[in-house]
């Protein structure tokens, strides 16, 4: 395998698990505008969404007060942010689980419940690569190979916490999406940090949250106003300017609370009709589209889920 192609493969893995706080935002946005199929597509899941665009507006409106009722928890016959927030996070939640039961098989070679770093690294990789934990080399496309690899093995290791070598089930949701379990937190700063902290203070600036996109505009795009609206109102809690540890933690993990709040925050902005900050089935039935849009209805699966299962 070629250094080239041995980059991307390792690439094309770290995407995998990586800040999985964007798998759900990543093409949320289409040309810095906002893109409705991003919506219906976490709403309802890719493989849901034409199914369920079938059924007829009376099945249709069955569905979602079916799903109202599962984030209504205090059955007032409104849905409030936290309601809708919780709901949400419950399905970033359910979306990991899921990603990791369905991977999990594909690097346990032998069948014995348990994901060994050899396992992992030879079906990641396609094949065994090494690299030295002390010894910088010289090549700098090499040398970031060797970072990332020795990355992925300290959280590889860091996931490992029970007496058997390898990861079982639960240990491998934490090391492929380490932003939705808790203990895993330090390596979801580590990575959001090495992403957008490019003066290297720990900090996380509005200039870094929302990157160097402006080029020759002179005035902010749509996208680029509200990024700046949710780094000043869901992120930066104290006001200064800046994201400390904790408001990274607020950002990228447990289980991506400030993106749920954000599109709970949508939409409520978007189907409150009476401005009582809260969206009541009535409102729900008149927003239809708005909200079978929405990241509320997690792939469709809810709908056949018990409160008890949840």
């Amino acid at each position: 395998m070629t250094p080239a192609a041995l980059w991307a493969l390792l690439l094309l893995q770290f995407g995998l698990v990586i800040g999985s706080h964007k798998h759900l935002h990543e093409d949320h946005y289409t040309d810095q505008q906002h893109n409705p199929e991003h919506d219906i597509n976490v709403l309802l899941g890719d493989e849901n969404t034409e199914e369920i665009k079938k059924l007829s507006p009376t099945q249709q409106r069955r569905t979602m007060m079916e799903i109202v009722k599962k984030i209504d928890t205090n059955a007032d016959n409104l849905l409030s942010a936290e309601e809708i927030t919780l709901w949400i996070q419950h399905v970033y939640r359910k979306y990991a689980v899921d990603d990791a039961k369905e991977h999990f098989p594909e690097y346990d070679a032998d069948g014995d419940g348990v994901v060994t770093w050899r396992e992992y690294n030879t079906v990641a990789h396609e094949q065994l690569i090494r690299f030295d934990d002390g010894a910088a080399v010289e090549d700098p496309e090499q040398e970031s190979l060797r970072h990332l690899y020795l990355k992925e093995k300290r959280r590889f290791d860091f996931a490992d916490v029970d007496d058997t070598p390898g990861l079982n089930v639960t240990e491998f949701l934490a090391f492929t999406h380490p932003s939705e379990v808790d203990r895993m937190a330090d390596f979801a700063i580590e990575d959001v940090l090495s992403e957008y902290d490019t003066d290297k203070d720990g900090f996380i600036s509005l200039r870094e949250f929302i990157g160097d996109i402006r080029g020759d505009e002179e005035s902010p795009s749509q996208w680029e106003i509200e990024e700046t609206v949710r780094f000043k109102d869901l992120y930066d809690q104290d006001k200064d300017g800046k994201l400390n540890r904790e408001e990274q933690l607020r950002w990228v993990a447990p289980n991506s609370y400030g993106s749920a709040r954000e599109e709970a925050l949508h939409l409520i902005k978007e189907m409150d009709l009476d401005g009582d900050g809260q969206i009541s089935q009535s409102e729900v039935l008149k927003n239809q589209e708005t909200f079978m849009n929405s990241e509320v209805t997690d792939y469709g699966r809810h709908l056949h889920v018990s409160h008890d299962e949840l």
